[in-house]
């Protein structure tokens, strides 16, 4: 019995013993265990970056909102993949809400649809100077105005001259000697004959043995009598003008041709017009000349076109409008784009070449050669190939998010620091005014001028606290500065309005949708950063403007504003502190 209960604890205690080097062996050690526990935590939280769609500089930890527009955060796709470092993403969300379309870009024949304008002239061939070859007193005009046709051969006028007379009266005494001196009535034939007479009118003269007192001018040519320049009773000199007649059996089209549209107008081309006097007409003819010259004062240059004119249906000094479609002549065909592809900083084009990859949507700035103007498009001479896609539409939302994000933008090709809003540590860089006098149009002075006014609808609804009305002034700003041609600004001027305007654009996009008056006069604070700027380069305004200062904005850092009138009115605080602050100087006074 003893050996019985011996041999069972013997086989409980190796039952034991096997099983707990078994479970050593497969339990996981400390190490892996805490390995494992930080891989699991590691992808839980995967260190997911959120931002925004609109404000791609804006990085969160977790979803929520934009604290510039409010929109909500999406998640950060890894770009460390992307296929070009320089290229600036874009959401899908992104291109909708800037309104980004994209075309493929490829060879087409580079053709261009001039507009002419002119008016229908007499040919010049075909005008006439109807003279007296007779010197002496008008007794009577047969054709008393202009416009009257006169047939080849028409009595026009009488005549009176005594010098006519006295050759008239050697002829008759020449015709007594005729037999004996024959040479002599032959000279006397040929001096009247001189003054143009006739044969039949001499043969009537010696007929009637009798002298005529009024002799007949007749017309030299058929046509319409478009000047007259001797009344009733005037002497006349011998080959004085009477009249100036056309033919209108032929006009001429006469188009203006601007000095830079003659390499687009060439001999032979075919113009289709129409005539505003002739509703619903058509015509189509061929240039025929083209002048060598360009008239220094109007800097333009004649095409001519010849048309018969049955009917007398054209008229001169009738308006015409013609269209020529031309074409550049080329081995191979051109590169055309949309000019709204084309953003220019003054000394280069760029465009935004799209790129397409596993992480989604990019945008690459690229310079290119532009070659003549088609109307809407251009023709480019280099930097595209047949088959890139790129950017015709929201071309100035992609420059921004490459600006904010740091990449290579219009302004700024090298790529740099991205500006925000909110980084108040780097806004100087926007605030440097321009102390320079830079030569602007008066055009460009008054676009700028509904975003000066917008600016100030802003600055009172600020300091009432009226968050309505500030939306609105925002949303006002938005659409004023969307509105501004970058075309007035030529030279320097265009590239300092094309850097202040590219940074001015994302601080006033969304302000009409901010919920808080405390948004709005943060992005303030740079806004008139800005707006001093542009006030200091341009001088949109010859009214007194005024810079004032509150050292109390911006966290105790301090914050200016414009202002037109003298008195402070504090838009950072309102009716908190309505007249905190100083005049810090006037910027521009008024020259009236």
């Amino acid at each position: 019995m003893k050996n019985i209960l011996k041999n069972k604890f013997v086989v409980i205690g190796l039952t034991l013993a096997l099983g707990l080097t078994i479970g050593w062996f497969i339990k996981p050690s400390a190490t892996q265990t805490s390995n494992t526990s930080e891989h699991e935590n590691g992808e839980a939280s995967n260190d997911q970056i959120w931002t925004c769609s609109m404000h791609p500089q804006i990085r969160k930890n977790e979803p929520g909102n934009c604290p510039i527009c409010g929109m909500e955060l999406i998640p950060l796709e890894n770009t460390e993949d992307e296929l070009d470092p320089m290229a600036v993403s874009m959401s899908s969300t992104a291109m909708q809400l800037a309104k980004v379309q994209t075309m493929v870009v490829g060879h087409n024949n580079a053709e261009k649809s001039i507009r002419l304008n002119g008016k229908i002239q007499a040919d010049e061939r075909l005008v006439f100077t109807q003279s007296s070859h007779i010197p002496g007193r008008v007794e009577k005009l047969s054709v008393n105005f202009t416009g009257e046709f006169v047939s080849q051969g028409q009595v026009i006028a009488y005549v009176y001259s005594p010098d006519l007379v006295t050759a008239q009266e050697e002829l008759l005494e020449a015709q007594k000697i005729r037999g004996t001196q024959p040479a002599l009535f032959n000279a006397a034939k040929e001096k009247l004959k001189n003054w143009k007479l006739t044969e039949k009118q001499i043969e009537q003269i010696l007929a009637s043995k009798k002298t005529m007192n009024q002799f007949p001018i007749l017309a030299n040519a058929s046509g319409y009598v478009t000047k007259k320049t001797v009344n009733l009773g005037d002497y006349l000199k011998q080959g004085e003008a009477i009249y100036e007649i056309a033919d209108l059996s032929k006009v001429w089209v006469l188009f203006e041709v601007y000095e830079s549209d003659m390499t687009w107008i060439k001999k032979g081309a075919t113009v289709s017009y129409t005539i505003q006097s002739l509703p619903g007409k058509n015509f189509k003819s061929t240039i025929s000349f083209i002048d060598p010259v360009i008239d220094p004062k109007t800097r333009v240059a004649k095409a001519r076109i010849e048309v018969a004119n049955p009917g007398l249906l054209l008229k001169p000094e009738m308006f015409v409008s013609g269209t020529v479609e031309s074409s550049i002549n080329t081995k191979t065909p051109s590169i055309t784009i949309p000019k709204t592809a084309v953003m220019w900083t003054g000394k280069r084009s760029v465009v935004y070449i799209m790129q397409n990859s596993a992480q989604g949507v990019s945008f690459l700035m690229r310079d290119v050669s532009l070659g003549p103007e088609l109307g809407e498009s251009y023709v480019i001479e280099s930097g595209l190939q047949s088959g890139e896609e790129i950017a015709v539409n929201g071309t100035f939302s992609i420059d921004a998010a490459a600006q904010l994000a740091g990449k290579p933008s219009m302004m700024n090709p090298e790529g740099g620091v991205a500006m925000t809003g909110h980084n108040h540590g780097t806004s100087n860089e926007i605030s440097q005014p321009s102390k320079k006098n830079i030569a602007t149009s008066q055009a460009s002075k008054n676009v700028l001028k509904p975003l000066l006014n917008s600016y100030f609808d802003l600055k009172t609804a600020l300091s009432n606290d009226d968050l309505t009305q500030a939306k609105l002034a925002g949303a006002k700003m938005n659409k004023a500065l969307a509105n501004i041609d970058m075309n007035l600004f030529k030279g320097e001027s265009n590239t300092i309005w094309m850097k202040q305007s590219g940074l001015l654009k994302p601080l006033v996009q969304h302000l009409e949708h901010m919920a808080a008056l405390k948004e709005i006069r943060t992005k303030f604070i740079d806004i008139s950063k800005i707006l001093i700027a542009i006030t200091d380069t341009f001088e949109p305004i010859s009214e007194t403007i005024y810079i004032q200062h509150c050292p109390m904005a911006d966290s105790n850092k301090g914050a200016d504003w414009l202002s037109k009138e003298k008195e402070i009115a504090n838009p950072y605080f309102g009716s908190q502190m309505p007249t905190c602050g100083e005049i810090k100087r006037v910027i521009q006074r008024s020259t009236l």
